[in-house]
């Protein structure tokens, strides 16, 4: 499979998303982007109705209670659905749904959330995305003790794509790749940096 790196997008309103994606053209193709509602995280970010530019494809991390509101009202505009694991009341009830919808099915994990919770629906699920900062804010403390959670999971489903989300650099990323991670996101070592292209080229150097 091929290795991507998505670049992940914060932010308050409709003019620093617009900023945002003008500073990360060329750094992707599709954008990750992180919805906080300031309850299920301690942030907010995209809660207003924004507007998306369409060189780009779309995922959303939501870090949001009551994800499925969120989802409906969206469904045409966004490839991939992240919601948090902990934030789905009925798994079985919303995976059935995803695929209903053509829509591949994933699911994002806390930091402390134990691999065992998901076990009797990781073999219908699609992507699990492996939160190694606590959530809500660029440059959270990385965990490197959450790569574990690979092994276990693809043990379970050896199918499932894992994304791993946060403090990724040349050096974190190169440690999750060796945990057997298939995908990859960067928030402020992309955004805060000032070639955000140059910044892609050296995380895809430390993956080859």
């Amino acid at each position: 499979m091929t290795q991507v790196i998505f670049p992940s997008i914060i932010a308050k309103n409709q003019r620093e998303l617009d900023a945002e994606l003008k500073k990360l053209k060329g750094a992707g193709k599709t954008m990750h982007l992180d919805i906080v509602d300031g309850k299920f995280a301690p942030n907010r970010s995209l809660e207003f109705p924004f507007k998306l530019n369409q060189q780009y494809k779309y995922q959303a991390h939501l870090m949001i209670q009551k994800p499925e509101v969120w989802i409906k009202k969206n469904l045409q505009r966004i490839e991939l659905f992240i919601p948090h694991f902990e934030a789905i009341h009925y798994h079985s009830r919303y995976i059935l749904w995803m695929k209903k919808m053509k829509k591949k099915v994933a699911f994002a994990i806390l930091p402390q959330t134990n691999v065992e919770h998901l076990k009797e629906h990781l073999p219908y699920v699609d992507y699990v995305l492996i939160l190694t900062v606590h959530p809500g804010f660029y440059g959270s403390k990385y965990l490197a003790s959450e790569l574990k959670k690979i092994k276990q999971i693809k043990k379970i489903n050896q199918n499932v794509k894992i994304i791993v989300d946060g403090g990724m650099n040349p050096i974190t990323i190169k440690q999750a790749k060796k945990a057997g991670a298939d995908l990859f996101v960067s928030g402020s070592y992309e955004i805060e940096s000032d070639n955000p292209r140059r910044s892609m080229k050296e995380l895809m150097k430390a993956l080859r």
